[in-house]
């Protein structure tokens, strides 16, 4: 039997609900009818082994990521749009652990993320002001203080090298806002298994696989947008002294 390509890369794209198909049945005479059992198709997630699949192309050549083990919900997939927000604008959602591109024709393109303390520090609406591949990552001296093993990347130091153990994974967005730097970062994260958790360090991260199609996509100067979806109406503004990556 072969397979459509067009309609795999229809799922490749993250189409979204998938039709639920069932029988029925027609009678010649008024009898009381069958209940038949509708039955969903099962999902096709093989796509998704080529997403999350190994990338020897990079510099830093990414590993393959165990997609199978991570809820569906949190893999990339293009969705109805939530947001109310313009096409092209970035969401993060700190109440689902969500982030949406938005598109044309009221539907986004969703990740999951992993969020850590500085992840629910800001919300409001920035701007990326740049973007990196590979970025070397230094962390604040705040947390040189509370962990003193990072002295060796502290300011002043150049950072820890960029690499594959690097807390910045293989992208990484940065937000400002009115011209200054939030210190809040979309980035990526080899630890695949808190994507959808909330975790002790980090902003916004992502399997290293996203945030390389998220940077793909998005130019920079982008709007993005730091909400509780479920509380829209909850602000937080940045602390003086952030310890975000």
């Amino acid at each position: 039997m072969t397979h459509d390509p067009l309609s795999r890369r229809g799922f490749l794209l993250g189409s979204g609900a998938l039709a639920v198909a069932g029988l029925s049945g027609c009678a010649s005479t008024p009898i009381q009818p069958v209940p038949v059992a509708v039955v969903a198709p099962p999902v096709d997630t093989s796509a998704y082994a080529m997403i999350y699949g190994a990338k020897p192309d990079e510099p830093y050549p990414l590993p393959p990521i165990p997609y199978q083990k991570i809820p569906g919900r949190f893999l990339r997939q293009v969705v109805q749009d939530p947001t109310g927000e313009a096409p092209g604008t970035l969401v993060v959602d700190t109440g689902g652990h969500f982030l949406y591109l938005t598109m044309e024709g009221g539907q986004a393109m969703r990740y999951g993320v992993g969020l850590g303390r500085a992840g629910f520090a800001w919300a409001g609406r920035g701007r990326i002001q740049y973007k990196r591949e590979w970025p070397r990552w230094t962390p604040p001296d705040e947390m040189v203080a509370r962990q003193p093993e990072l002295a060796p990347y502290g300011v002043g130091t150049g950072g820890m090298e960029p690499g594959l153990k690097n807390p910045l994974g293989a992208r990484a967005l940065y937000i400002f806002q009115n011209g200054q730097d939030t210190l809040y970062r979309i980035h990526g994260s080899p630890e695949w298994w808190t994507i959808g958790k909330s975790v002790s360090s980090g902003c916004v991260r992502m399997i290293n696989q996203d945030v390389v199609d998220l940077y793909n996509r998005v130019p920079g100067g982008t709007t993005i947008v730091v909400t509780d979806l479920s509380a829209p109406a909850q602000v937080v503004t940045a602390p003086s002294q952030a310890v975000f990556y």
